[in-house]
């Protein structure tokens, strides 16, 4: 039985986790093997493009100043205690009151009164971005996986307008969308900086979260719960576009694949059949495996294997071949290919458009 349950705790956001420069042992690392260029950082949290985000990341840059504020204050004090030296006190005058404590209610006194306005504050922002202003006409169902995300789309009257893709999350601009968290696995956690806060996929519960984007862009997400080797690697991206392109684009994405021409892409066809088609899905053909991620529209991905690499067909081949070297202990083998078969199977990838 799954429990559905809204988990708000950790929507929050807590701005802690940052990306800083690459170790130097990285360069040294095989170049497939390093980030693919043009995921942003996640230090955009610093900047908000949605409603469900924005109130944290005023709440951030808050509880920023007020950590500031009571550092300088505290270290003002501890020069003026420093220069306002005084010489030894008569042990028999100790127990005169020199005024002291009146110090200790005045700063006991506004300590509460500060710590009261911040909870008060955190409790305002936690309500604020429980639950989007207006009802979401999209639900998304997400499933994360060691080390992957499952995108399901699945709340249309219309089936052919059903799917499941990977990795990649297209949604309307100015429209809240409700997402429906789910783990395969282990705990993880789903992380739009720019769009919204924290949220766990924990297994055997539904958890929710909705995000909007205020303009059209490409927003980095990224599991922000350690969940095993490649953890680091277990990245999506959001994509905001007007509704006429999401439309289009779900249209599409809804088609099953096109039969393949040419005796290369045939070729391939078979060869994924016999070595892929166990976990992976093709719409429209024999691959039916349900295990990893549905390959039907593979082309229309910007990135692979959850952010690892660019999405090209040099990169389609190193990343079949050479899998255990890009993501060490992911459930993706390696694969040894001929020189013949990897150009078939090529051919055959790049009709998955």
């Amino acid at each position: 039985m799954r429990i559905r349950r809204r988990f708000t705790m950790a929507r929050c956001g807590c701005p802690a986790m940052r990306m800083w420069a690459a170790p130097a042992w990285l360069a040294a690392t095989p170049a497939a093997a390093q980030p693919a260029p043009g995921i942003a950082p996640l230090n955009y949290f610093l900047h908000s493009a949605g409603p469900a985000a924005a109130p944290t990341m005023h709440l951030g840059w808050m509880l920023t100043a007020l950590a500031v504020a009571v550092s300088s204050l505290i270290a003002v004090l501890l020069l003026v205690a420093i220069a306002r030296r005084r010489p030894r006190a008569d042990p028999a005058a100790l127990h005169a009151d020199s005024g002291g404590v009146a110090w200790i209610y005045v700063g006991t006194g506004v300590t509460s009164v500060v710590l009261f306005v911040t909870l008060a504050y955190v409790l305002v922002t936690l309500e604020t971005v429980a639950a989007p202003a207006r009802q979401p006409n999209l639900t998304i169902t997400v499933t994360a996986y060691d080390w992957w995300w499952k995108v399901t789309y699945s709340d249309a009257p219309d089936a052919a307008r059903n799917f499941v893709t990977a990795n990649e999350i297209h949604i309307p601009v100015g429209e809240p969308v409700k997402i429906e968290l789910q783990s395969a696995d282990v705990i993880h956690a789903f992380w739009v900086p720019q769009l919204a806060g924290k949220t766990q996929t924990i297994p055997g519960q539904i958890n929710e979260q909705w995000i909007e984007a205020d303009r059209p862009g490409t927003y980095r997400g990224q599991c922000s719960q350690f969940c095993g080797a490649q953890h680091a690697h277990m990245a999506f991206e959001v994509i905001a576009q007007s509704a006429q392109d999401f439309d289009a684009w779900r249209l599409a994405q809804g088609q099953t694949a096109q039969p393949v021409g040419g005796a290369d892409a045939a070729a391939g066809q078979r060869l994924f059949g016999e070595r892929c088609a166990g976990c992976h899905t093709v719409r429209g053909t024999d691959a039916l495996g349900v295990e990893a991620p549905d390959l039907t529209h593979l082309d229309s991905r910007r990135l692979l294997a959850a952010g690892a690499l660019t999405n090209t067909p040099a990169h389609q081949l190193d990343w079949v071949q050479h899998a255990q070297r890009i993501k060490p202990d992911s459930l993706m083998p390696s694969i040894t290919l001929s020189a013949a078969d990897a150009a078939a199977l090529s051919a055959y990838l790049s009709t998955l458009h």
